[in-house]
């Protein structure tokens, strides 16, 4: 049995992957923004980097859920 993909289960796939990444580097590695920019926006104090983390594994979440959704619509064909 083989499942039709369309190209929104892989582009919410990358979308949700992309995210969890995110917050999974936000959260080992915190100042990975003042490294990479060259800029403090929250002045040090974090707040900037929980906020992606939040807002990331939020967008992950429900990414991976449209992808399900996606994937149990997917029409099973029998090759």
């Amino acid at each position: 049995m083989k499942r039709h993909l369309t190209s929104p289960f892989w582009i919410e796939l990358g979308l949700a992957g992309i995210s969890a990444f995110l917050a999974m580097i936000t959260l080992l590695w915190s100042d990975w923004i003042e490294i990479v920019f060259k800029i403090d926006p929250d002045m040090g104090n974090g707040s900037l980097e929980r906020a992606i983390v939040g807002l990331s594994f939020v967008l992950a979440v429900a990414c991976f859920a449209l992808a399900h959704r996606e994937w149990r619509r997917a029409a099973v064909s029998s090759v």
